[in-house]
């Protein structure tokens, strides 16, 4: 795998060991998966901060996710960058058509912890060429998952991927985090996807920037909310409160929701 690729085994490792912990995600397929997969990472990347953070992330993802398939439930719903994220599992999503898109390695990776059924499907694909979409043959309302993807896009990249859903779907409920340009330029001083050999990351400061494609910004969602950093307990909930929650972090890092 590259560098980008290899970047899946840092949420895993997070939300493996914070579910084994019973606190914030529920998450036995990464556990189990890490059980048997473990591979070596940095010491930043196995930090018990990032873990905890990671899990708040897919937690939000989550409940967002929730809230939109009860909202449509005729929706399909596209992970892209899915990894190894067991989502699908977390979230009961089998009753709906589920894509997980990745690149061709990772989707060979998945498929070793994964099976496809009737409505799950895995799709190879990265989103510089988008080939995978031809292969969706639903042109209705689609729920668009993106988490830890755009920062690795290129602006016209990704502008051409939004470009490109919008054609193809009649309505867009979507979801991404994003660096700040701040953000981008904070990593290089200190990241830890820098262990596993990615380098060239990309950052965003005004969410609108898709409106030219039809999509309205609709909102900024917190991925520390209090709600969730309480189930952390003492001095790791107060130092916590200090590293990732509040308006530092969200100079660097945010999560958008889009709508078409």
């Amino acid at each position: 795998m590259d560098g980008i690729s290899r970047t899946l085994y840092i949420p895993l490792y997070g939300k493996a060991k914070v579910s084994r912990m019973g606190i914030i995600l529920n998450d036995k397929s990464a556990e189990e998966i890490w059980e048997k997969n473990p591979v070596s990472l940095g010491k930043r990347s196995k930090s018990k901060w990032l873990a905890y953070f990671i899990a708040m992330r897919a937690r939000q993802f989550d409940d967002w996710a929730k809230m939109q398939l009860a909202d449509h439930p005729d929706a399909i719903v596209l992970h892209i960058g899915c990894g190894l994220d067991s989502r699908i599992k977390r979230i009961n999503g089998y009753d709906y058509p589920w894509y997980d898109i990745d690149f061709p390695d990772v989707i060979t990776e998945r498929c070793r912890f994964f099976a496809e059924s009737r409505n799950y499907k895995m799709l190879s694909g990265d989103a510089s060429s988008l080939e995978w979409l031809s292969g969706i043959n639903f042109d209705g309302t689609a729920v668009i998952i993106m988490e830890g993807v755009s920062m690795y896009l290129a602006p016209d990249t990704l502008k051409g991927l939004f470009a490109a859903v919008a054609h193809h779907f009649s309505g867009i409920h979507l979801l991404m985090d994003v660096y700040t340009k701040l953000g981008v330029q904070m990593s290089k001083i200190k990241n830890p996807i820098k262990e596993v050999g990615a380098a060239q990351i990309y950052g965003m400061d005004i969410p609108d920037i898709f409106d030219t494609y039809g999509f309205n910004y609709i909102r900024e969602h917190s991925m520390t909310p209090t709600k969730l950093v309480n189930e952390l307990q003492g001095f790791e909930q107060f130092v916590f409160k200090k590293l990732y929650a509040g308006n530092l972090t969200r100079k660097i890092y945010r999560l958008y929701e889009y709508q078409k």
